[in-house]
């Protein structure tokens, strides 16, 4: 899907958002600044690959061509569910014949209007999402029929009550800790996520139909691994910022579809790297990002590291490899076998809510081993107390394998840029030397 692109536009629908009761003068400036900085981050990039033209028509669409594909689900009476999180199973959605959808907010336009309403010190992500839908200027927002939260911590879980008035939330349980008896609470949570999905669907999810979402979810999983397989050679044949992007509209857009361009991407990837063909020069200061997930249009750090004289190689995060990393078992019998299987695949994740927590130090060891980086930054969203606390295990780690490591804390805002840009650039001359 080849697009000339001369100035990039994400594209109009006022009749589509006014049928869904948003306030459409107000989203409409929203989407030509999206626009705007769409084209100023990504467009005027050099070499990128030809496949990407795809996700820039994803991108172009993602508030109308998408919105439009998730309402004829609707009117086929298919389920759309909201999740904030990766500990949603969305195989269990997709096993119903629904569509799910990440609701998580990456913009600072909407934060004042949460802050009507929220404290001003807690999660700009949890602002963010919030603000979407109380303002009416997010048609994913709008078109679900219902949320499905998790507890993962306190500013989510509270602000699932206040969102609850607005969209009907469900909130799952996710426990803070991984022992036996955490696991029997996991299962019987995704038990439960299951029968509200079937009393929502007022029909039983089969074992051949869980089966086979299952192998969809997990070959949209090996894609996006294969991807990033591939930035770990050195040099990398796409940029970091190229491959955020990506891993973000894994949560937006239809999984099979998706599954087929991002390996195409790959196979375009691979003759790249045969070709010596590289997405930045060979000096580029190879960069790991780790911490907490990076919501779309979040592109700040990303967008700093590569107009600094880095490249991001990897993202160790919910957005990033945290999302992807792991696989499930798709050998099982029965229902409760293959429930099993799921529930284990899921205990795998090392968010940073756990404790202990020592699965997610030793993963980021060994993702930044295998992705040749020569330094770690580590991105905290502010007021995420969890992230910010370990990053000083983490920092502890590095320090004793000699790792060069920066932690960052920041929001949504434009205006630490510059001071940001400062820390980045003297980081990347420290790795330099």
């Amino acid at each position: 899907m080849k697009m000339e692109i001369k100035h990039f536009e994400v594209k109009s629908y006022p009749e589509m958002w006014k049928s869904l009761g948003m306030d459409v003068g107000r989203f409409e400036k929203m989407r030509c600044v999206l626009g705007d900085i769409y084209q100023t981050t990504y467009l005027t990039q050099e070499n990128r690959p030809e496949a990407m033209d795809y996700f820039n028509w994803i991108v172009s669409e993602i508030h109308g061509g998408r919105i439009a594909e998730i309402l004829d689900a609707k009117k086929q009476k298919r389920p759309v569910v909201g999740t904030f999180c990766v500990f949603i199973p969305e195989e269990i959605v997709i096993a119903a014949g629904g569509v799910c959808v990440g609701l998580c907010g990456g913009s600072q336009g909407p934060v004042p209007d949460a802050e009507k309403v929220l404290p001003r010190n807690i999660c700009p992500m949890v602002k963010s999402s919030y603000g979407f839908k109380i303002a009416k200027v997010c048609p994913y927002f709008q078109a679900v029929d219902f949320i499905y939260g998790e507890t993962t911590c306190d500013a989510k879980k509270k602000t699932w009550e206040l969102l609850d008035k607005e969209v009907p939330t469900y909130v799952m349980e996710i426990p803070q800790m991984k022992r036996m008896r955490d696991r029997t609470l996991w299962m019987e949570e995704v038990k439960d996520f299951k029968a509200k999905i079937e009393e929502i669907t007022a029909k039983e999810i089969s074992f051949d139909a869980l089966f086979k979402a299952i192998t969809i979810i997990n070959e949209k999983r090996s894609a996006l691994q294969r991807l990033t397989s591939l930035r770990y050679h050195n040099p990398s044949p796409i940029s970091g910022k190229d491959a955020l992007l990506i891993e973000q509209i894994s949560f937006f857009d239809e999984p099979v579809r998706f599954t087929q361009k991002v390996n195409e991407l790959c196979d375009e990837l691979d003759g790249r790297i045969r070709n010596g063909i590289s997405a930045m020069p060979e000096s580029s200061v190879r960069i790991m990002v780790s911490g907490t997930p990076m919501a779309m249009p979040n592109w700040k750090i990303h967008n700093i590291i590569e107009s600094s004289g880095g490249i991001v190689v990897n993202e160790e995060s919910c957005i990033g490899t945290r999302y992807f990393k792991d696989l499930i078992d798709e050998n099982s019998n029965n229902m409760d076998e293959m429930l099993l299987k799921l529930t284990e695949r899921y205990m795998k994740i090392d968010c940073s809510c756990f404790t202990p927590n020592n699965d997610r130090i030793e993963q980021i060891l060994k993702e930044y081993g295998d992705s040749n980086a020569k330094g770690i930054l580590h991105y905290s969203l502010q007021f995420c107390h969890t992230y910010n606390i370990e990053a000083v295990k983490i920092k502890d780690a590095c320090d004793k394998q000699g790792i060069p490591f920066l932690s960052i804390e920041s929001d949504y805002s434009p205006e630490d840029i510059g001071q940001l840009r400062t820390r980045v650039e003297a980081f990347i001359e420290q790795v330099k030397v």
